[in-house]
């Protein structure tokens, strides 16, 4: 079989773990997310239960809803308040297709407008009125879980915050949210990859250096699919995990994760965490260093071929 962008492949890993390396751990970049500006292209859905109140009735998912931020994806002591952008949460396997129209790079402030707008009097208005919530993604992704119980993929908020507040709760296999390059700024969905047996409430959060999961989960993925209609799958070890402040840094994980596809339609197998070898260990051709020090392999699954991270027990 041709191989087909291993080259890309490989920057895009890189990339791909300096984005978990920017997140700050005394979350400060969760500050409000405000914007104190007027888009001709929104329709406004009124307050409903209340100033910028979640619509809890569209299908969405909930993110903490007895917290401060009241089921908005953001942190949960955020608050969604007037002139601001209020991500939110879709169900598993979907993306949210609603952000400020005119954040169209990934550069900061603009990659924090993502979601509904609240507007200056607490109503919520939607700024793509001929789009929906959420879509489904590409589908081209599965999560499959044979450890047993429950594995909490955590996707970032983007546009948004990127914090891991997105939960998908995987049991047995679920299909992962992925964008294609029509989504916003062609950015790619992130994930972090909690223990088996801890839940989406304890994992989908930004925690703290107690516990091996939320922003410290031992493993990260992401994922898109490029215009040809190839989806690049990274999975790799968590820069955070590793750093020297992590009391847990030299612990190997009693989970495994791995790439694996449906029939040889992929590039760049085997991709796996490879635990036998220590932490920060990548067992595969694709394996790369990346920001942090961390290490992670990327796999390039053909058009119409389906790609599953599979979580062992070690």
């Amino acid at each position: 079989m041709k191989t087909v962008g291993i080259a890309s492949a490989v920057v895009f890993t890189l990339e791909f773990l300096s984005s978990f390396t920017e997140a700050q751990h005394d979350g400060s970049q969760l500050s409000p997310i405000a914007r104190r500006h007027q888009h001709r292209h929104r329709s406004n859905l009124g307050k409903r239960d209340g100033q910028c109140a979640f619509p809890g009735n569209d299908g969405l998912v909930s993110v903490t809803p007895g917290s401060s931020n009241a089921g908005w994806a953001m942190s949960p002591d955020q608050q969604c308040t007037p002139n601001s952008w209020c991500p939110y949460a879709c169900p598993s396997g979907q993306l949210s297709m609603q952000w400020d129209p005119n954040a169209t790079t990934y550069s900061y402030p603009q990659s924090q407008y993502g979601g509904l707008h609240c507007d200056s009097d607490g109503s919520i208005s939607k700024p793509f009125s001929d789009k929906p919530y959420c879509q489904n993604g590409t589908g081209a992704v599965t999560a499959k879980n044979n450890a047993g119980g429950n594995v909490a993929f955590c996707q970032t908020v983007l546009p948004g915050n990127e914090a891991m507040l997105i939960p998908t709760d995987v049991t047995s296999e679920t299909t992962l949210a992925v964008p294609d390059q029509t989504y916003w700024a062609g950015t790619s969905a992130h994930y972090y990859i909690n223990p088996p047996g801890v839940s989406t409430d304890d994992g989908c959060v930004w925690g703290s250096t107690a516990n091996p999961y939320g922003n410290w989960a031992p493993y990260v993925a992401g994922a898109n699919t490029d215009s040809n209609g190839i989806t690049y799958v990274k999975l790799g070890w968590n820069p955070i995990y590793l750093e020297q402040t992590t009391p847990f840094r030299n612990d190997k994980p009693k989970f495994t994760a791995e790439i694996q596809c449906d029939g040889d339609g992929c590039d760049g197998l085997p991709c796996a965490i490879d635990l036998d070898n220590g932490v920060n260990a990548c067992k595969g051709p694709g394996c790369n260093t990346g920001a942090g020090g961390a290490n992670a392999c990327t796999v390039a699954a053909h058009k119409g071929v389906k790609a599953h991270i599979v979580i062992n027990s070690a």
